[in-house]
């Protein structure tokens, strides 16, 4: 009997559309959508990312996008059933060790994660969704160090000192710490970015910290989202993340937005205290799942 899964190099165009058009069909995509916003840009990749597709009588029934690093290989995919998430991830296996391989299931209704837990998987990360009302939002600006103002993004002059930044505000992040020259090219190509909102802070031509802000245009109406905020460590007694989360919250009411949400990893105490402080609550929780 012919398996329904291909192994591909990469999806044609029409391909990645209707996986796309599979994410935007599943339970809670609007609040939480099966693939990441990292997986969506990798659908047309080719060679170390791997596809595979779930295809009978000519129907996209699921898709698993195998995405490697140095440590581990992680598996995120979109069926319209468990069953065929679980078959997905069997073949996952067979092209990868099992042991290296961890699963995102995003949000509470996730095919992935009902797959994860019949196949015995184990949770071993939770990433939290954090939203807060833009509504009754009343924060004053707090004061910043002398010599030390926040502007705008400049594409193009400021992409080198923004990805040291970045990779040295993330160094233990096994995602956001990687991002290279290509990853953040795709992200300012890509509709939604707006130089505006991602606010810079810097001290004469040094970069301090950052935070990027997010319209979300897609749900039933329209939210933001503090999509990265980064502080360099050797800025760190300058108390700057507050004043950039606060900074990058008053720009996203001045859109009119009604509600801004975050991810933030659920071990760190630090970010969420921030977080929390400023009215912050969960609202959803992606958990990553490795082979038991």
């Amino acid at each position: 009997m012919t398996s329904p899964i291909s192994d591909v190099a990469a999806l044609s165009p029409d391909v990645a559309e209707a996986v796309r058009d599979l994410a935007r069909r599943s339970p809670d995509s609007a609040d939480t959508p099966p693939l990441s916003e990292q997986a969506l840009l990798r659908l047309t990749a080719g060679p170390p990312v791997r596809h595979l597709v779930y295809d009978e009588d000519a129907t996209l029934l699921g898709y698993a996008q195998l995405d490697p690093s140095e440590l581990a290989c992680a598996v995120e995919l979109v069926a319209t059933d468990p069953l065929v998430a679980s078959e997905l991830l069997d073949a996952a296996g067979r092209l990868v060790e099992p042991r290296l391989l961890r699963l995102w299931a995003h949000g509470r209704n996730s095919v992935a994660a009902q797959a994860a837990a019949q196949s015995g998987w184990q949770p071993v990360r939770t990433l939290l969704q954090l939203r807060r009302s833009l509504a009754d939002l009343d924060l004053p600006q707090p004061p910043l160090p002398e010599g030390v103002s926040i502007g705008a993004f400049r594409p193009g002059i400021d992409n080198d000192a923004w990805l040291a930044v970045n990779a040295r505000a993330f160094a233990s992040h096994p995602e956001q710490g990687r991002w290279g020259p290509a990853d953040l090219a795709d992200r300012l190509a890509a509709p939604w970015f707006d130089p505006a909102g991602f606010l810079l802070a810097v001290r004469g031509e040094q970069l301090l910290g950052y935070h990027w802000t997010k319209v979300h245009t897609d749900t039933a109406e329209p939210m933001g989202e503090v999509y990265v905020l980064g502080v360099d460590p050797a800025a760190q007694g300058l108390k700057l993340g507050k004043a950039l989360l606060v900074a990058g919250l008053r720009h996203l009411r001045e859109r009119d937005l009604g509600t801004v949400l975050l991810y933030v990893e659920a071990d760190n105490s630090t970010a969420r205290s921030l977080y929390e402080s400023l009215g912050f609550t969960v609202f959803a929780r992606d958990i990553q799942f490795a082979a038991g």
